[in-house]
């Protein structure tokens, strides 16, 4: 069992989160789960963003306990919460973070240890004499070892509207010595009666066909798709790939020749491809592990696939120079093949080089690996054993969200992870 989480003083401290989207919609599934799972542990928490529309559609009933503000200098009743989170170094408005340096000033110093300050300890008094907020910079998800040096540290700002606070460095990770991997609850967990042909069936508007293994595809645009859906619909085995919305319809689209809209599916030998509508953070998890492989892009959607135990293909956000080889190359290592007999490890390894340009990409890219083929089972197998040992890092230490929650709350001095 994870460490108790402190209790939260009512009505529950008060979390400010601030979230850019630069280019894609990682950013704010991150932010956005993130503040579901603080909500969850009983924080009020406010998400401020400079680009909210994609919550629409991926958060369409929004969540009790977030409040969703437009980015932008703070009010004048909109003091800051006991504890500021920005996201990937988004830097919080000027305004903001005077502020918080305006109630370090009035509180006097910072406390030693990780912790500057606990929530509960603020008591009842007026703003202006409680401690600052602890501010914390969530970074991106990685293997690499460079997380576990860098998880924790304190970075103390010297100029600016901050100056004389501290922000500390807060890495999601796979380790004991990160913050961990965002959870929550899962679409397939006892008692939730799951039935993925009917998540996929309601997905597809009933254009998945029963009975036939379902691939999803939520990727940026690369050069690897085209071998690949040739080699599927030249196979022998019965597929329905499932399409997200944007990069991944628009190249099926493309290698098809012919538009695709939302909810249409065409055939192309043994091969069906599906359009689908923009799905809800949680529809999103319901197809994953509906599906017998998952095509995924980005972190949020990496955590989510590596939850749903089914085998998954991880498209890295792609960098100059191929830096994004390095990353990618931690995680077989440290994370994905751990376990794997010498026979899939080569083969995953062959196969992630490929869907992330690091190879041949007029080669299959899932070579001998996709529903059907002999790698497929082997494949299935390690991926539900990955799903275990990261239950059992959660069982132990609790998800990113409760180790936020305890570095926020829990006795002061302690270490962030």
């Amino acid at each position: 069992m994870p460490p108790p989480l402190p209790a939260s003083p009512a009505p529950g401290p008060r979390w400010d989160l601030f979230c850019r989207v630069i280019d894609n919609h990682g950013d704010l599934g991150v932010c956005w789960r993130l503040a579901t799972r603080l909500a969850a542990l009983g924080a009020q928490v406010r998400l401020w963003v400079d680009d909210a529309r994609a919550l629409a559609w991926m958060a369409p009933g929004g969540c009790p306990g977030v409040r969703v503000l437009p980015w932008r200098e703070p009010q004048a009743a909109e003091a800051p919460g006991e504890v500021v989170v920005e996201a990937f170094g988004c830097d919080p408005p000027a305004g903001f973070v005077a502020a918080m340096a305006a109630r370090l000033a009035a509180a006097g110093q910072h406390a030693p240890g990780a912790v500057p300050a606990r929530a509960a300890d603020a008591g009842t008094d007026p703003l202006p004499s409680k401690p600052a907020p602890l501010w914390l910079n969530l970074e991106y998800l990685s293997a690499e070892t460079y997380v576990e040096r860098s998880h924790g540290l304190r970075s103390p700002q010297a100029s600016g509207p901050g100056a004389g606070l501290d922000k500390w460095f807060f890495y999601p990770g796979f380790t004991p010595a990160t913050g961990g991997l965002m959870r929550g609850p899962l679409p397939a967990d006892p008692g939730t009666g799951f039935d993925p042909a009917a998540v996929r069936a309601e997905a597809s508007d009933g254009a998945a066909r029963p009975g036939v293994p379902a691939i999803s595809l939520f990727g940026y645009p690369q050069a690897a798709l085209p071998a690949q859906l040739a080699a599927w619909a030249g196979g022998p085995q019965p597929l329905d790939l499932l399409l997200t919305p944007g990069h991944a319809t628009e190249q099926a689209a493309a290698w098809l020749g012919r538009p695709l809209a939302p909810g249409e599916a065409v055939d192309r030998g043994a091969l069906r491809l599906i359009a689908l509508p923009w799905l809800s953070q949680a529809g999103f998890d319901r197809l994953l592990a509906a599906c017998a492989l998952n095509l995924v892009r980005g972190e949020d959607s990496l955590a989510r696939a590596l939850w749903a135990g089914q085998p998954m293909l991880w498209q890295l956000y792609p960098q100059d120079e191929d830096a994004h080889a390095v990353k990618l190359q931690a995680f077989l290592d440290r994370v994905l093949l751990p376990g794997a007999t010498p026979q899939l490890a080569q083969a995953l390894r062959a196969a992630f080089a490929r869907w992330n340009g690091l190879a041949d990409p007029a080669v299959p890219a899932l070579l001998g690996l996709g529903p059907g083929e002999p790698g497929h089972a082997a494949w299935a197998a390690q991926a539900e054993a990955l799903r275990a040992r990261l239950q059992a890092r959660v069982d132990t230490d609790g998800d990113l969200a409760q180790t936020l929650w305890r570095a926020a709350h829990g006795p002061a001095g302690q270490a962030l992870g």
